[in-house]
């Protein structure tokens, strides 16, 4: 089969249902989409243009490990104090994207014209027309929360595409965690480095836990399960379409309704004694 051409992606994307205007977070696996004529930044300045004009890409960018494991409890005490003595500062242009989070990320982050958001952990690269608006004013402490761009993402009518990613990875569930009401929320404590007037400092932060879980009924795929659930209910709606781009099985979702059903099925799953999940009640 041939390499896909920018002109084919933005084809499909199209009849995936983005559109000029649209803001749009994404997910994407490479090698899941194929070959492309030019390479993987053909995949991103394929989805910028087929939101233009008037639309913006977002992706989660990160940081390499190190920035942000001091205090979490995963290192062992030399790890740590070798990372605390010489750990670059973060540098949210500079710094390198966390290879977790897929090869499409640092070929974003690098691409002139994006822009970072201030947050070490969850650092969240943008471009388009909005992508200044949408970036400024992420917190270190609470990155998923209320008056991040994640909820800006939700007021804004927003759209989740995944290009063949892992369901288990969606980051935006992250911040269904951090609104939904349920009790006994695990709370994570984690130090990231920082430039202050010139020096580095060690800023102390905190989320709930995005590694394991934010409540001890979630299974080992808990987002996997959200996400699967909801397509499987809103499949062929506008809220969920499916279809090829490139060679990936893809999918885009209305993000207003993705974090409702997501809130309402963590409240149920956490507040169950046996943490068995379904979807929320219709």
């Amino acid at each position: 089969m041939l390499p896909r051409t920018r002109a084919q992606l933005i084809t499909d994307l199209r009849r995936l249902g983005l559109a000029p205007g649209d803001l749009v977070m994404v997910h994407a696996s490479v090698r899941s989409v194929g070959p492309v004529l030019g390479g993987p930044d053909e995949i991103h300045q394929a989805i910028v243009d087929a939101v233009s004009p008037g639309g913006t890409m977002v992706m989660l960018i990160g940081a390499p490990n190190g920035f942000d494991d001091v205090g979490r409890d995963i290192l062992s005490p030399e790890e740590e104090a070798q990372i605390l003595e010489h750990l670059p500062p973060f540098d949210k242009q500079a710094t390198r994207a966390n290879r977790d989070v897929g090869t499409l990320a640092e070929f974003f982050r690098s691409w002139p014209g994006t822009v970072m958001s201030d947050s070490v952990a969850v650092r969240l690269g943008a471009r388009g027309a909005r992508a200044g608006w949408f970036v400024a004013d992420h917190p270190n402490d609470w990155p998923f929360g209320k008056r991040t761009p994640f909820e800006k993402l939700v007021t804004a009518n927003g759209k989740l595409l995944l290009l063949g990613s892992d369901p288990d990875e969606v980051t935006l569930l992250h911040h269904a965690e951090s609104i939904a009401d349920f009790p006994d929320k695990i709370v994570r404590t984690f130090s990231v480095p920082v430039m202050e007037n010139g020096n580095r400092v060690w800023l102390q932060c905190r989320e709930y836990d995005s590694s394991n879980g934010a409540h001890k009924n979630w299974s080992a795929r808990q987002f996997a399960e959200i996400t699967e659930a909801f397509i499987a209910r809103f499949a062929g709606t506008p809220a969920c379409a499916s279809g090829k781009v490139g060679n990936s099985d893809s999918t885009l979702l209305a993000v207003p309704a993705f974090i409702a059903f997501a809130v309402a099925m963590m409240e149920q799953v956490a507040r169950r004694p046996t943490g068995r999940t379904r979807p929320p009640d219709a």
